[in-house]
């Protein structure tokens, strides 16, 4: 893994039902997306760039020193909207490892984009992602919590077999809570976006069986913690209160 390798893009959107104005939220004096772009550089490990449809967003991370580039604005994911942007910022394929860092997590630990990232040093392995096992009960049950299921690769990591809002697998063990960072190998974003939703994808909601049902492997590094993702005003109080406790 080099600097030059990889290529880390965060897509912003200002449309979210839920918390209007979500990356522009204040969070420990900084604006959401500001605070994700900034933890992500400090991951370290190559170029970082905001991928936004939205002019109030780019002035932000733009105002703050960080690179930010326009999209348009009829993208129905974040991963098409990343790949809009991969060929604005690296039109000559110089980045080989793409990473989808989504811009409402403003409590990411740096070293989980490093282990997303880390996955794709196995050839055979088209994209990284990351879980944590369920400590919360609650969660078990909770369709709202993403399941990971796969078989084990080493002591933190699987391979994985597919993504659900159900309680699976069935039956005594762990289950793993997946945390929607992905880091893809360039030919696999280029493959991923030109292929069209899946029955499962569909299904589930869940875009990431697309790549599953269309064969691609995906592993996944078993992590301590699940950032916070905001979608709420109620998250929005928590990532405040716990940055603050990082201040």
């Amino acid at each position: 893994m080099s600097a030059g390798d990889t290529l880390i893009l965060i897509p912003a959107r200002m449309a979210s039902t839920r918390l209007p104005g979500k990356p522009l939220a204040d969070v420990g004096g900084r604006s959401m997306i500001v605070e994700v772009t900034r933890r992500s550089v400090a991951a370290g490990i190559g170029r970082v760039v905001v991928a936004t449809d939205d002019e109030d967003v780019r002035a932000a991370v733009a105002g703050a020193g960080y690179e930010v580039v326009m999209t348009r604005s009829d993208h129905a994911s974040g991963s098409d909207r990343i790949f809009e942007a991969l060929g604005h910022v690296d039109p000559e394929g110089r980045a080989r490892r793409i990473v989808n860092v989504q811009g409402d997590l403003p409590t990411l630990d740096p070293g989980l984009i490093r282990a997303a990232v880390a996955l794709l040093d196995d050839p055979a392995v088209d994209i990284g992602t990351l879980a944590a096992e369920i400590v919360d009960a609650g969660e078990r049950t909770n369709p709202n919590v993403v399941k990971v299921v796969g078989t084990q690769v080493s002591p933190a990591r699987l391979r994985a077999f597919y993504f659900t809002r159900a309680t699976a697998p069935h039956g005594e063990g762990p289950l793993f809570h997946h945390i929607g960072l992905y880091a893809y190998r360039r030919a696999a974003l280029e493959r991923f976006v030109a292929l069209p939703p899946s029955p499962l994808e569909s299904r589930e909601k869940l875009e990431q069986l697309r790549a599953l049902e269309a064969g691609m492997r995906i592993d996944v590094a078993v992590v301590d913690t699940v950032p916070l993702g905001v979608d709420t005003p109620e998250d929005l109080e928590r990532a405040r209160s716990l940055l603050a406790r990082e201040a």
